[in-house]
């Protein structure tokens, strides 16, 4: 059987190499200089890595991620409510069929307003928060980015019921590099109408 590009074996070894990258992104003192370091280590994965979802002729002129500077009023420790009426999302996609998530919760962002915190409803499950924001299509990517996927490693902490949520590490996904990429997208219960200038942007900003 002919394996898809880019093949098991180094999509594996990229989730080990994200999911180093974000435990010492959890374990830093000083998240600023930790959200430099996953700015760094995120370029060098794109430009270098076989699994990168780049395509290989845009690797070649790649020379970083354009990321707004870290701001800490976005970033929170908000805890899961879970009040919340029971939902599903499923998701087909090109590779994987169809892909469920259930609603486990949703936590509230201030003025930003609220997010759903989704379950990965297969195999080894996983805590899902996508974004939408009020820049997204001009400075964000349209169809959102993600903010945690911790069943690919990308965790930025929080205990029991708490669960960080820091806008500086929103990050585009796959499908915004290559359309060739199939990628859940936010939904409604995702989307806030404030704009969010902190994470991965799609240009640069003056």
């Amino acid at each position: 059987m002919t394996e898809p590009l880019p093949s098991r074996l180094s999509v594996r070894l990229w989730r080990r190499q994200v999911a180093a990258l974000y435990a010492e992104v959890r374990a830093a003192s000083d998240v600023a200089m930790a959200h430099q370091l996953w700015r760094e280590v995120r370029d060098d994965l794109l430009k270098n890595h076989p699994a990168s979802p780049l395509r290989p002729e845009d690797r070649d002129r790649f020379t970083g991620l354009p990321v707004a500077p870290y701001d800490p009023a976005f970033r929170y420790a908000a805890v899961l409510d879970r009040e919340v009426p029971p939902a599903r999302l499923d998701v087909p996609t090109g590779t994987d069929g169809v892909v469920g998530f259930e609603r486990m919760g949703r936590v509230h962002l201030g003025e930003l307003g609220d997010l759903d915190v989704w379950w990965l409803a297969s195999y080894g499950g996983g805590v899902f928060v996508p974004v939408k924001d009020g820049l997204a299509g001009r400075f964000t990517y349209g169809g959102g980015r993600y903010l945690l996927d911790t069943v690919k490693g990308a965790d930025l902490g929080g205990d029991g019921d708490t669960l960080v949520i820091d806008l500086n590490f929103a990050y585009n996904p796959s499908c915004a590099y290559d359309p060739a990429w199939a990628c859940p997208l936010a939904p409604p219960g995702n989307v806030l109408s404030q704009p969010v200038l902190a994470g991965e942007l799609t240009m640069s900003h003056e």
